[in-house]
C-alpha cells in the first residue's frame, strides 16, 4: 500500500515529458534567401532528426530555462553575426515553446552559440 501511494505521488508531482519534441528551422542565409533547414528533437523518449539527439537533450536539461525570451529592455551591443536564423518551436519541460535565434545583435549572438548544437548545419566557429 505504501509502495503504491509513493509510486502514485511520484507520478503526480513529476512533470510529464512525454510531449516534449522540438521543430527547428533554419535559413542558413536569412529568411529572404533560399530553402531552410529542418529537423525534429525528442527527448522522452529520445528520437528526431537532429543528429546526436540524446546529447542535446542532456545539454538542454542541464541549461537553466533554455528557451526563455530575451529579457525586455536588456542592453545589447550592435554587431552583427550573420544572416542566419532559426525558429526554434514546440514544447519542452511541460511548456509551449517558440523562439527565433538570430546572430542580428550581442544578445542574439549570445543566445544562439548558447543554442547551437539545435543548429547543426551552422558553421560558425567551434561548436
Amino acid at each position: 500500500m505504501k509502495l503504491a501511494l509513493v509510486a502514485l505521488m511520484l507520478a503526480l508531482g513529476a512533470p510529464s515529458r512525454a510531449s516534449d519534441e522540438l521543430r527547428v528551422t533554419y535559413w542558413p542565409e536569412g529568411r529572404e534567401r533560399g530553402e531552410p533547414l529542418r529537423w525534429t528533437l525528442r527527448c522522452s523518449p529520445v528520437g528526431g532528426t537532429l543528429p546526436r539527439a540524446a546529447a542535446a537533450c542532456t545539454r538542454l536539461a542541464r541549461m537553466k530555462a533554455p528557451l526563455a525570451p530575451l529579457p525586455k529592455n536588456q542592453a545589447c551591443t550592435e554587431i552583427y553575426g550573420g544572416p542566419q536564423e532559426a525558429i526554434v518551436a514546440g514544447a519542452y519541460g511541460g511548456r509551449r515553446s517558440w523562439i527565433r535565434l538570430a546572430r542580428s545583435n550581442g544578445c542574439e549572438i549570445s543566445r544562439f552559440e548558447r543554442l547551437r548544437f539545435l543548429v547543426p548545419a551552422f558553421r560558425g566557429g567551434d561548436p
